[in-house]
């Protein structure tokens, strides 16, 4: 066996301090087919969502067939050029149980939580930090959330009830923060340690050093806080080592130039779409880096705000005030808003399907859940609700089917993605909405 791995590396010194770099990727280190390493590590599956408002059109939106090759409804009609790439399950249900169908929120949070929000409570802990607990340790970025709305407060993941992942909203402070003077570009020839991070390092370390000291004099309550603060730190600490580490290098990671221009920050579908394009590359690329393996992405809120050139009434004041079309026996105006949203997913998914990884693309390696908050948008029902699935975890899922749910709750696909994931849990969600067995129709 050669003695030779990815992980050998040269070293040296540059201004006084430690330097390590890394070989080059090279066919060596990989398997026959490029997609894993040679040593038998298969390449990293990430986990990403994507949600948006306001459900879809009954027939317009879901197929009249099932399994795959079916044919594409006009609100998806644009699903052309992904529809081999994502599986599409229909006919949901969000089940309230005891609690009130919260309008636009009952919904999505059954979908990423398996959990009926009671009156006036909020979320629990959604499924994306569930997974980040699972894969997103040893990276730059635990998660990465963003929103396509210009509105900070447009998230569908959070880390309880009162503590939202508060999201990117912007495209050039998206861009400083994942690829300014803090990334470490892993195919760069040279490696200097930051002085900055290895104080903030030496800092931590002194009060890691407390913990057992402080767990030993405090009650039940206080030591219950207290770990949770000590497992943040020491979250932060291995963030901390990935800094003060070189990078591998990856042959998919090609950082853009230059940043993104200011673009406007307005409600029109034209401006949300080009927000969500830039991001969703940027987040791509940014998977593509291995600076996180989990993301999340925000085309519109449940109360979407997204505004059609040329009509006065946004799109939730839409589904509620304008009347059905009497030729075409729908909202003309709900619907052309449900197509915009379905143009974005396609947006999203092709940015990791343009990106090429060991012998496949980066979605290969991805699995994205997609959500919404009602079924038909008309009347905010949480049944007859959709949701996807799109790449294929390494593997691990077959794609381009159309899974009717026949009435199940929507968290039998979150568990599905779950377990995935690897996520080792017998079952997912409480009371009707409590899935114990996984979609096998999706995997291999």
């Amino acid at each position: 066996m050669s003695k030779w791995n990815r992980r050998r590396v040269l070293k040296g010194m540059v201004r006084g301090v430690g330097v390590t770099v890394a070989l080059p990727l090279l066919d060596y280190f990989l398997n026959g087919n490029g997609t894993a390493m040679a040593q038998g590590a298969p390449m990293p599956v990430r986990f990403g969502t994507w949600g948006y408002g306001l459900g879809g059109t009954g027939k317009l939106f879901v197929p009249e067939q099932t399994g795959q090759n079916y044919a594409l409804p006009e609100e998806l009609s644009s699903w052309a050029p992904i529809q081999d790439d994502v599986n599409l399950f229909t006919n949901g249900h969000a089940f309230p149980d005891a609690s009130p169908n919260r309008n636009h929120y009952t919904g999505w949070v059954v979908s990423r939580t398996g959990i009926a929000p009671a009156a006036g409570s909020g979320t629990s802990e959604t499924i994306d930090l569930t997974v980040a607990k699972k894969i997103g340790g040893a990276t730059r970025f635990t998660n990465l959330t963003a929103t396509a709305t210009a509105d900070a407060r447009d998230t569908y993941s959070y880390y309880n009830s009162s503590t939202p992942n508060a999201p990117e909203w912007s495209p050039l402070s998206f861009y400083k923060r994942l690829f300014g003077i803090d990334f470490q570009d892993p195919n760069a020839d040279e490696f200097e340690q930051d002085p900055q991070v290895i104080a903030r390092r030496s800092v931590l370390s002194g009060i890691m050093d407390q913990e057992r000291s402080l767990m030993n004099t405090v009650g039940v309550a206080d030591r219950e806080r207290l770990d949770q603060y000590f497992t943040g730190l020491r979250q932060l600490e291995l963030q901390f080592e990935q800094r003060l580490t070189k990078p591998e290098p990856i042959a998919s990671c090609a950082p853009p130039g230059r940043a993104p221009v200011d673009v406007a920050m307005d409600q029109s579908t034209e401006s949300i779409k080009l927000r969500h394009q830039m991001m969703a590359e940027l987040m791509a690329m940014a998977v593509a880096c291995d600076q996180t393996r989990v993301f999340n992405m925000t085309y519109s809120a449940a109360f979407a705000s997204t505004i059609r050139p040329g009509y006065d009434k946004p799109h939730h004041t839409c589904t509620h005030e304008e009347p059905v079309h009497e030729e075409l026996g729908y909202q003309e105006n709900a619907s052309y808003f449900t197509r915009r949203a379905m143009e974005s997913w396609v947006d999203f998914v092709e940015v990791f399907k343009k990106i090429p990884e060991g012998d496949g693309t980066l979605l290969d390696n991805v699995l994205i859940l997609g959500t919404t908050d009602v079924g038909y948008a008309r009347t905010h029902s949480v049944d007859g609700m959709s949701v996807f699935l799109a790449g294929r975890a390494g593997g691990k899922v077959k794609t381009g089917n159309h899974i009717d749910l026949n009435g199940g709750s929507v968290a039998q696909v979150g568990f599905t993605a779950l377990r995935t994931m690897g996520v080792d849990t017998p079952s997912w969600g409480t009371l009707s909405n409590e899935s114990s067995e996984v979609i096998s129709d999706v995997l291999v």
